[in-house]
């Protein structure tokens, strides 16, 4: 979320309207706000199983901000049919795999267990179908060995910052062509 908000200067065609989470201690809440942006807490808790009221409560945030995109970044919540319809062709997501592989939690983990020989992150845009869009965008790491889902997630995260502003800035122009770093 950080280096998308750094990112969103000078000639960039997109401006941050609005950062929200659904967890109001959430670190990157006070870091927005620290760089001026909007910034909006929906705690899912109080809504419980019901995902749909929840994301009625996020949903007024949103437009009430009024976004063109919806970047998602460590938002860890499934998100339903009728929420995803309702920005559809508008929202991106930020993955740690190379989609089509390891949809879902523990990524770094699943490819180590697996015995990959690389790894990385992928920039999709968001369906109904879990992690399962469009992919617009993989970065690529090798797995070293002795690495530790933790080694691996380090170096998959620094490519995390750099492709997605990179796929962000294409998006928001209409160019929809997978980036491959």
């Amino acid at each position: 979320m950080l280096a998308l908000l750094r990112d969103m200067t000078g000639d960039h065609p997109c401006r941050p309207v609005l950062v929200a989470s659904n967890d109001p201690e959430a670190g990157g809440l006070a870091r927005a706000a620290e760089l001026g942006v909007p910034t909006a807490a929906v705690d899912h808790k109080p809504f419980g199983r019901d995902r749909e009221a929840f994301e009625a409560a996020l949903t007024e945030r949103l437009e009430a901000a009024a976004p063109d995109i919806i970047c998602l970044a460590g938002f860890m919540r499934i998100l339903t049919p009728g929420f995803i319809a309702r920005w559809e062709g508008r929202m991106l997501n930020i993955h740690p795999s190379l989609l089509p592989k390891y949809r879902g939690l523990h990524t770094h983990a699943r490819a180590l267990e697996a015995g990959d020989a690389e790894h990385g992150v992928s920039v999709h845009e968001v369906t109904a179908e879990l992690d399962g869009g469009p992919v617009l965008g993989q970065a690529r790491v090798p797995v070293h060995p002795g690495d530790t889902p933790q080694t691996l997630a380090a170096r998959v995260l620094e490519q995390e910052h750099r492709l997605y502003p990179m796929v962000l800035r294409r998006f928001a122009v209409g160019d929809r062509t997978p980036i491959r770093l």
